[in-house]
């Protein structure tokens, strides 16, 4: 069987840099990092204080007032991204066969928000009516694939997945196969997070895994950084419109790159860590070469997973030089979550993005706050500034917790 072609033609985005991708990709290409105090509830005996929260949104210009005080904020980044890839895409799906078109997101938390505020409510009344009947609704995972599918009446896969901080990778890999063995022609591909909230904060931040700069939380995610000590955690959201090759030409649609390399693994080994040797990343990124039909020679930049953690990004250093032998001292590696920090559920949407405007624009982004090189970690991380260069092929990385990972290839059609 001949796998169908899927290239890209819509991207969406919400997010501490920026809540339109021109405004986000501005921000990435001059190193403006997106960090700063946490102000959505009080933070002053928190050990960590500040995040990348989304400043400046407004769900208004996307969804009805109604219809946002039925949704967690994770639902309200997802889906106003999503409207924002359909709308880029010029796509109308009054003009598609519905059971050909769907949508595939998730997030890796979900509506924690919610959660908690319902809860606080029910607490401080002692009551059960204090409970909305629009709670389940408003917080389980797959609720951002659902309003899409209701809003465009797409009648084809409608899935929501949950993989932790590769949820959106996963989602997007999962669409293209979905395209690719014909269950669909069109999906609306990625996920949304809001978890800056007291359990979300307070709990990464009792597990030693944030940052802890304060003073300065613009400076905080720092990967590779020999000073590194921890990840930040952020919200936001992203979509991707993926369509099947010859149906996009057919309507004359702007092709952003194709998708040619979908890779998975586990690491079966920490709930947490990943192994120091790197094997489950590396697998990963081994399958989607192969999937892609790609030498690793091909490949010129790549957006790390890196979040900022000393295990992690040694780990995924290994795992580069493994994946890529000789050639990944070739390779320009960068972390965007050096800007956005990390948006857990919502990352790799939001990379994947980035990757396909970095072969737009033949630009690789930077790695911000990148001062004091980690001998460990000793691969080209585009420190500091962008750098113009010729780029065809991009391969994107996203690992979460429970050992999942996943890597996507983007090529410039060709």
């Amino acid at each position: 069987m001949t796998k169908r072609r899927v290239v890209i033609t819509g991207l969406g985005i919400v997010s501490p840099v920026g809540s339109t991708v021109a405004s986000a990709w501005e921000a990435i290409l001059n190193g403006k990092s997106g960090i700063g105090p946490v102000t959505r509830f009080d933070v002053s005996a928190f050990p960590v204080r500040f995040g990348g929260q989304v400043r400046g949104f407004d769900v208004a210009q996307y969804l009805t007032p109604k219809e946002a005080r039925r949704m967690d904020d994770f639902m309200h980044y997802g889906i106003s991204a999503g409207m924002q890839a359909v709308m880029d895409s010029g796509i109308d799906f009054g003009k598609t066969d519905p059971g050909r078109c769907g949508a595939i997101c998730g997030a890796g938390i979900g509506g924690l928000w919610t959660i908690e505020q319902e809860y606080a409510g029910y607490l401080k009344s002692g009551s059960p009516r204090k409970i909305s009947p629009f709670f389940v609704p408003a917080t389980i995972i797959n609720m951002i694939s659902g309003h899409l599918s209701i809003k465009y009446g797409l009648k084809g896969p409608n899935l929501g997945v949950v993989t932790a901080c590769t949820t959106s990778t996963h989602a997007i890999g999962l669409g293209m196969r979905a395209i690719q063995y014909g269950d669909a022609d069109v999906i609306v591909a990625g996920g949304g997070e809001m978890a800056t909230t007291v359990c979300g904060l307070a709990s990464f931040a009792q597990a030693k895994a944030l940052s802890t700069r304060n003073e300065a939380p613009e400076e905080a995610s720092r990967p590779w950084d020999l000073e590194r000590d921890g990840f930040v955690l952020s919200d936001g959201g992203g979509a991707l419109i993926l369509e099947e090759l010859e149906l996009a030409r057919r309507r004359g649609a702007r092709i952003y790159a194709e998708l040619v390399g979908f890779g998975m693994s586990g690491d079966a080994y920490h709930i947490t860590l990943p192994p120091e040797d790197g094997e489950g990343a590396r697998m990963a990124m081994t399958n989607a070469l192969k999937d892609a039909q790609l030498d690793a020679s091909e490949v010129q930049y790549v957006n790390a997973h890196a979040t900022s953690t000393p295990a992690g990004d040694k780990a995924e250093t290994v795992a580069l030089k493994r994946a890529f032998g000789a050639h990944a001292a070739r390779l320009a590696v960068s972390s965007t979550k050096s800007m956005t920090g990390h948006l857990l559920g919502a990352a790799g949407v939001v990379e994947a993005i980035f990757c396909i405007l970095a072969i737009r624009d033949q630009i690789a982004p930077p790695t911000i706050n990148y001062h004091t090189p980690d001998p460990a970690c000793d691969l080209d991380f585009v420190p500091n500034v962008a750098r113009p260069m010729p780029i065809s092929t991009v391969l994107s990385n996203s690992f979460g917790f429970g050992g999942t990972n996943g890597s996507l290839v983007f090529r410039r059609l060709r």
